[in-house]
Formats: C-alpha cells, sequence, structure tokens
C-alpha cells in the first residue's frame, strides 16, 4: 500500500509519502532542497549521492514524522543548517 500527500508549509507543499512494507512503514517527506526519511533509508547511500538528507526515527505514520525529531543529517543537510534534535517541522521550511 503506498499513501501520498501534500503537506502545506507556508504557502508551499512537501510530498510524504508512506509505504506500507511488510513488517514496518517506510516513510520520506520530500522537498526541493532535499528530503527526511525514517530508520529503513540510511545516510551512507545519501553522503555518497551528496543529497541532504535527515533520518528520523520510531515513526511509523506521515503524522508522527512531522511530530519527530531529526537524529541523523547528511553533510549536505548540515551545510543547509539542519542538526540533531532539530523538530522536523523546521527542517520542513529549510528543504522545501
Amino acid at each position: 500500500m503506498l499513501k501520498s500527500k501534500k503537506v502545506k508549509v507556508g504557502n508551499k507543499y512537501i510530498h510524504a509519502f508512506l509505504i506500507k512494507l511488510l513488517s514496518k512503514n517506510l516513510i520520506v517527506l520530500k522537498g526541493s532542497k532535499g528530503y527526511i526519511c525514517c530508520g529503513y533509508l540510511n545516510l551512507s547511500a545519501a553522503e555518497k549521492f551528496k543529497d541532504a538528507a535527515v533520518k528520523i526515527v520510531k515513526v511509523s505514520t506521515i503524522e508522527e514524522a512531522l511530530k519527530a525529531k531529526v537524529w541523523a543529517v547528511s553533510s549536505a543537510a548540515r551545510k543547509l543548517g539542519i542538526y540533531k534534535g532539530q523538530p522536523v517541522r523546521d527542517v520542513l521550511k529549510i528543504i522545501i
């Protein structure tokens, strides 16, 4: 099952995706400058491709993801001013 929705950030939108896998959900919030992903995805690939990526953990819905705090960041995300512990809502304003 794939769930997709637009999340309003200011006067723009971020795309949020949830894919139900066998035991857990894969969640991605995608902006034009970067993305936020759940624990299923790793930051090693993001580093390799120089993506501005943010990892969040212990979320299983898009709504939980929006309330989460940053667990880890790629180098490119750090350059945008994103840091560990930052609220996802603040990150969305940066990656929009």
